[in-house]
């Protein structure tokens, strides 16, 4: 699938979203489309790609103005021809038109003078500014500072549809021709309302700045991520260090990393040591040491040592990247929640538009008033500001996901965290999750008429070139001084979940667990007692086997250390209400060994990656909302079953595309905060909803009962988005609570 990212500017409130999206929908070959308010950005899917002058022409018919994103800095220079905006006619007042701060000053300038009568009056002097010079004032405020809910509204109205401008325009329009007309017709004291027209555009100008001011904060965690990509890089080559642009940097160039330094590039370590700051890509708060033949993140600071890295990753491709296009996504998405926003927002115009009428119809009929009926519809239309519905929802998902990517928490998509505040049961892998994940061998036991070092012969050719953990172990137990000679295997083929098979020395061997065993038929019962005993301790057994003989070679028994955070992270899942489940592929005897110690409520044994899958499934049929947490191959049809699957970085490629979350660094207590943030998170979300509603549920029909004027309702109006957005925004407070 095809996915193009679209910045959309001119967007003002939800309804100008659903606009946008059934614009970009309706072009061929688009397949689905995401707008979102607070990014003003709109994600584009589709099989094969889809011109960009194609959509950005649809953008421009709607009324809004359609670019490509500035490119990732460090990224080699775009194609001129591709990064052009669509041209857009603005109209001769918008094109000259301040904007931002200075739109706001200019508008207050003007507007000062016409409502410092109305303070006067506070103090018991009665002076009124003269009806020309009123108009003067308002004339600029009105269509020049306001040209742009002219321009926006009318756009709206040829599209078929209505924003938030459409209502401003209408409602101030009408205060402002209304004051006109009793200037032209009236007495020498005509009843003006310039200062209603000019306040409500002036405030809707500041709210507007407010608002934007507002979401960039939103986006400082994508901005703090960008800044740890280096410009340059230092590249040895041809024996000399050249300093390159970083998207000149290749695979398998050997960059020099000097003390204090950012890391250029992800690599391996080939030559030096040091300590190294990966803080705002793990979220880990200490420096890490990294040795040669150690990886290192593109974006880390670099210690007190003389780095050489070996480049894996550059560009797109790059962990960085990955974590930024990650964070991007998941603000890009709408939440499920969202849905039910852009169905209110869908009618929301056109009903404001009938309110009003009915208000100005209902006045001017029952108390015979045109003048007070205008003002009170004008009234119901500035109330009405669909902004705050827009807002509320990709407000809190951009600070929510923003400050879980700061304490390394990644959340792929808004769904993930609307749907983790509801895990109810965690089920846990055991190796490399809750344990460390790079077990020892702690036994070696020959079958009789088997001797030791031969038997760790045979076992480290069959497990050579594996990238297993316990494979990882025998090879570094054969690899000792006076090891014997190895061996060599041939026609090696892994057994998923089961173990491996290999023909060494003419043999074909079996090396995996007690099921691969029993299916092969071979007998165990020679060191049956001793497997017992090694399992209740904890330790996790394979067992080596002669295929063709069927005869038993030995056993071989590996310990692992659990997790130093895991008895907490446990605990800290069981005092938020959450029930924990360990699933496993190793051993009753081990799994217990582990769960009895952290606190585990369930364990279940002897599972392979298909079994995993089938007992999360079990488990949401039994009711709740299930999360599954894992960091291997095996771990990733269980992630995928899961409601929320959440993969520890440390761990497999497949295991976090599997995922909805992924943690930057394998500590479980992140399986807590996860959730912690997510709950914290669909609380404002809940909250914003609410005030977002409740404002107009309120607001239109106090105005419709005339007991708001127009500058009343334009400050709510305009405070309505910029709450909404600092209530979210409550959220970069937050921290993973330190449960050691």
């Amino acid at each position: 699938m095809n996915q193009q990212a679209i910045k959309i500017d001119g967007m003002s409130c939800a309804s100008c979203v659903g606009r946008v999206e059934r614009v970009l929908a309706a072009v061929p070959g688009v397949d689905k489309v995401s707008v979102n308010l607070a990014t003003e950005m709109a994600r584009v899917e589709s099989a094969e790609p889809v011109d960009f002058a194609a959509l950005a022409q649809a953008v421009d018919k709607a009324g809004y103005q359609a670019s490509l994103p500035p490119p990732e800095p460090g990224a080699a220079p775009a194609d001129d021809a591709a990064a052009v905006a669509a041209p857009t006619a603005r109209g001769f007042f918008a094109a000259f038109a301040p904007s931002g701060g200075t739109a706001v000053l200019l508008a207050a300038l003007f507007s000062l003078p016409l409502i410092f009568p109305m303070l006067l009056e506070l103090a018991g002097i009665h002076w009124m500014l003269d009806g020309r010079l009123q108009w003067l004032l308002a004339t600029p405020v009105q269509f020049w500072l306001g040209a742009r809910f002219y321009r926006a509204g009318w756009l709206a109205v040829r599209a078929g549809s209505g924003n938030m401008d459409l209502l401003v325009a209408l409602g101030t329009s009408a205060a402002y021709g209304l004051s006109v007309y009793q200037l032209l017709s009236a007495g020498a004291m005509p009843h003006l309302y310039f200062e209603a027209s000019a306040v409500v555009i002036t405030l809707v100008l500041l709210g507007k700045w407010l608002e934007a001011r507002a979401k960039r904060q939103t986006a400082q965690a994508i901005r703090a991520l960008q800044t740890l990509r280096p410009e340059s890089a230092r590249v040895r080559r041809d024996g000399q260090d050249v300093d390159v642009a970083i998207h000149e940097v290749r695979v398998d160039d050997v960059i020099v990393v000097r003390p204090g330094e950012r890391i250029a590039a992800d690599g391996v370590v080939s030559e030096g040591a040091s300590h190294v700051d990966e803080a705002l890509i793990t979220g880990e708060s200490l420096p890490v040491a990294r040795h040669a033949g150690e990886r290192v993140t593109g974006g880390a600071i670099n210690g007190e040592g003389l780095l050489l890295v070996r480049v894996t990753a550059v560009g797109a491709e790059s962990t960085l990247s990955r974590i930024i296009r990650l964070v991007e996504d998941a603000q890009a998405a709408k939440a499920p929640v969202q849905h039910l926003v852009d169905r209110v927002s869908a009618v929301f115009v056109p009903v404001v538009l009938a309110l009003a009428l009915l208000t100005f119809a209902g006045w001017w009929l029952v108390a015979g008033d045109a003048e007070q009926a205008i003002i009170n519809a004008v009234a119901v239309l500035v109330i009405a500001c669909p902004c705050a519905l827009g807002l509320a929802t990709p407000a809190a998902i951009m600070a929510g996901t923003g400050v879980a990517a700061r304490y390394g928490i990644l959340i792929k998509d808004a769904e993930a965290l609307e749907l983790a505040h509801r895990i109810t049961t965690v089920a846990f892998d055991k190796t490399g999750t809750l344990t460390e994940g790079q077990p020892s061998l702690a036994v070696l036991a020959p079958a009789p008429g088997v001797d030791e070092p031969h038997l760790l012969q045979l076992a480290a050719a069959v497990q050579r070139g594996s990238e297993h953990a316990l494979a990882r172990a025998v090879q570094l137990a054969a690899g000792v001084p006076n090891a014997a000679a190895p061996l060599l295997a041939s026609d090696i083929s892994a057994l998923p979940g089961r173990g491996v098979k290999a023909t060494v020395a003419g043999a074909r061997l079996l090396l995996g667990s007690t099921r691969l065993m029993q299916e092969q038929g071979i007998s165990l019962q020679a060191l049956s007692t001793r497997a017992e005993e090694l399992e209740h301790t904890g330790h996790t057994i394979s067992w080596l086997a002669d295929a063709t003989t069927h005869q038993l070679l030995g056993l071989l028994a590996f310990g692992d250390r659990i997790k130093p955070q895991a008895q907490a992270a446990i605990a800290a899942l069981h005092a938020m209400g959450i029930h924990t489940v360990l699933l496993t592929g190793d051993n009753q005897g081990s799994a217990n060994a582990v769960g009895q110690q952290l606190g585990v409520q369930r364990i279940v044994a002897n599972m392979l990656p298909a079994d995993k899958a089938s007992t999360i499934a079990a488990l949401k049929q039994e009711g709740g909302t299930i999360a599954m947490v894992g960091d291997g191959i095996n771990d990733a049809p269980a992630l995928a079953a899961a409601d929320v699957g959440i993969a520890m970085s440390s761990g497999t490629d497949v295991a976090m595309h599997a995922a909805g979350i992924t943690l930057m660094r394998g500590d479980p207590a992140l399986v807590a905060a996860a959730i912690s943030i997510s709950r914290r998170s669909y609380s404002k979300i809940r909250q914003n909803l609410f005030w977002a509603f409740i404002y107009n549920l309120i607001g239109i029909p106090l105005a419709a009962f005339g007991l708001l004027n127009p500058m009343v309702a334009g400050g709510a109006m305009a405070l309505s988005s910029v709450s909404v957005i600092s209530n979210a925004l409550l959220l970069r407070r937050w921290k993973p609570e330190d449960r050691t």
